[in-house]
């Protein structure tokens, strides 16, 4: 799963993402309206946590133009202001829900899974190809039926390549999904991580569905 942060105070903004982080969500942070809109057009997510007062623009403005794009990822509002007539104002905007500074984590990690089981009723909340099948509001993964242990990295490249399958998943693109937009792309994660998988996935099974394509990036699929 993952999470985009829009949120311009930085110590704030670690805070959450660290919480977050330690759910297994992947998460993006963008200290502006601007770039909050920029990594939302370009990145599918399945939640946004949206502050209400940014540096270059209102957070309401923002909430309006993920819309008026067609970007329906559920929208948390996060803001200091607490008055009825604001938090309407809010939702007016098609914000979903609403939360008022200071909050405790737990509520904020409560409100997030709420907001990321409605985003999946909004989408394919099971994800097959094959014998293979992904859960992802359980966070459960089979093959042929028996259950398979998976890490919360494991799992949310899994569900990469299942949302892309067939199509070819760039190595880049794995890094930026899976792990963070600054994250090195020199490292070789991705490789160790898809290992992993293989070794979970296709060890056991004569039909092979993890793919390198090689100088581009895996697939996901029956062999071609």
């Amino acid at each position: 799963m993952r999470i985009l942060l829009v949120e311009d105070e930085r110590k704030v903004a670690s805070f959450i993402a660290r919480a977050l982080r330690e759910q297994t969500y992947a998460v993006d942070v963008a200290e502006t309206g601007a770039r909050g809109l920029e990594l939302a057009w370009e990145t599918s997510y399945d939640t946004i946590l949206l502050d209400l007062r940014l540096p270059d623009m209102d957070g309401l403005v923002v909430c309006h133009e993920l819309r008026r794009r067609g970007i329906h990822s559920p929208v948390l509002m996060l803001t200091a202001r607490g008055l009825v007539e604001q938090r309407v104002e809010g939702l007016d905007a098609g914000a979903d829900d609403y939360l008022t500074k200071p909050f405790a984590i737990a509520e904020l990690l409560a409100r997030v899974r709420a907001l990321v089981r409605r985003g999946l009723k909004r989408s394919e909340a099971t994800l097959r190809l094959a014998d293979l099948e992904l859960d992802r509001h359980r966070r459960r993964a089979q093959r042929g039926g028996v259950n398979v242990p998976l890490t919360s990295k494991e799992f949310a490249l899994l569900e990469l390549l299942l949302l892309r399958a067939p199509e070819i998943v760039p190595r880049t693109e794995i890094v930026e999904h899976i792990w963070d937009v600054h994250f090195d792309s020199g490292t070789n994660l991705v490789e160790v991580y898809i290992n992993r998988l293989r070794q979970k996935i296709d060890h056991a099974s004569p039909v092979k569905l993890i793919h390198t394509v090689r100088g581009v990036g895996y697939r996901l699929g029956l062999k071609e």
